[in-house]
C-alpha cells in the first residue's frame, strides 16, 4: 500500500516528471525523477517515513548509519533518521561526503555529520541512480573512511534500466561492483502500472503517447 502512496506522492509533490530529459548519463529519457523537488516540510517528513519503511522492510534494524552522498544525498539521510527514530523507536546517526573537504573547525575533514567508527553497518541512501556514476565517487570514500560494512543502497526509484556496462540494471551492476545490495522503494514497472490511464491529482499522467515513448525508451536501455 504505501508503494501505490509512494507513486502519488512523487507526482502530487512534482518530483517525478514526464516528457523530454538528458539524463546525467546522457540518455534521452522520457521521464525524469528529482528529489531536489522535495523542498517543504511536510513533504521532507513523509519522504524520510517511505524511506524508513522500505528500508526497514528490506534491511531490517541491524545498521548504524544512513550515508547520503552529497549534495541530494545529505537531507535523504537527515530525514530518513528523524523518521526511523519516530517509527522504529531507534537512532541511527547520519553521515554525508563533502565535495570538498574542510580543513579548519572540530569537524574537518572529508564528511559531515556523524565520524564513521569500525564495525559500522552503513545504508547508503540516495535518491536515484541510472548508471551507478555516483557509488564510483562515494563508495571509496566510505571504505576508507573506516572498517565498515556497507548493508545495502536504497533509492526512491529503480529506473530498470541498463547501467554503464550494457548488460544488467545499474542496482544489479552496483550489488556485482561492489558486493552490497541496492534496492528501491518503487521500480519504474510499478510506477507505469500504477499510472497507466489513471487520474492522478486530477490528470491521466501517463497516457497512451507516453506509454509508446517509454516502452520505446526500455526497449533501447532496459533490462533484458
Amino acid at each position: 500500500m504505501y508503494k501505490e502512496e509512494f507513486i502519488e506522492f512523487m507526482i502530487e509533490s512534482d518530483v517525478l516528471k514526464f516528457g523530454d530529459f538528458t539524463l546525467k548519463s546522457g540518455r534521452k529519457s522520457p521521464f525524469f525523477m528529482n528529489a531536489g523537488a522535495y523542498v517543504t516540510g511536510s513533504q521532507l517528513t513523509r519522504l524520510g517515513e517511505y524511506y524508513a519503511r522500505a528500508i526497514h522492510e528490506t534491511y531490517g534494524d541491524d545498521f548504524d548509519v544512513l550515508f547520503g552522498p552529497a549534495y541530494k544525498g545529505i537531507p535523504l539521510a537527515v530525514v530518513t533518521a528523524m523518521a526511523y527514530s519516530k517509527l522504529y523507536n531507534k537512532e541511527i546517526r547520519y553521515c554525508s561526503d563533502r565535495k570538498e573537504a574542510k580543513d579548519h573547525g572540530a569537524d574537518k575533514g572529508g564528511l559531515l555529520g556523524t565520524k564513521l567508527q569500525d564495525g559500522d553497518k552503513v545504508v547508503m541512501i540516495e535518491d536515484v541512480t541510472t548508471s551507478g556514476k555516483s557509488m564510483e565517487e562515494t563508495v571509496p570514500k566510505v571504505r576508507e573512511a573506516a572498517d565498515v560494512t556497507i548493508v545495502g543502497l536504497m533509492v526512491s526509484l529503480n529506473r530498470m534500466e541498463v547501467g554503464l556496462g550494457g548488460k544488467v540494471s545499474a542496482l544489479d551492476e552496483i550489488k556485482d561492483k561492489y558486493g552490497f545490495d541496492a534496492n528501491a522503494i518503487v521500480t519504474m514497472e510499478e510506477v507505469v502500472d500504477y499510472l497507466y490511464n489513471r487520474e492522478c491529482q486530477g490528470r491521466v499522467v501517463i497516457d497512451d503517447d507516453i506509454k509508446e515513448r517509454i516502452d520505446a525508451y526500455y526497449k533501447e536501455y532496459g533490462v533484458k
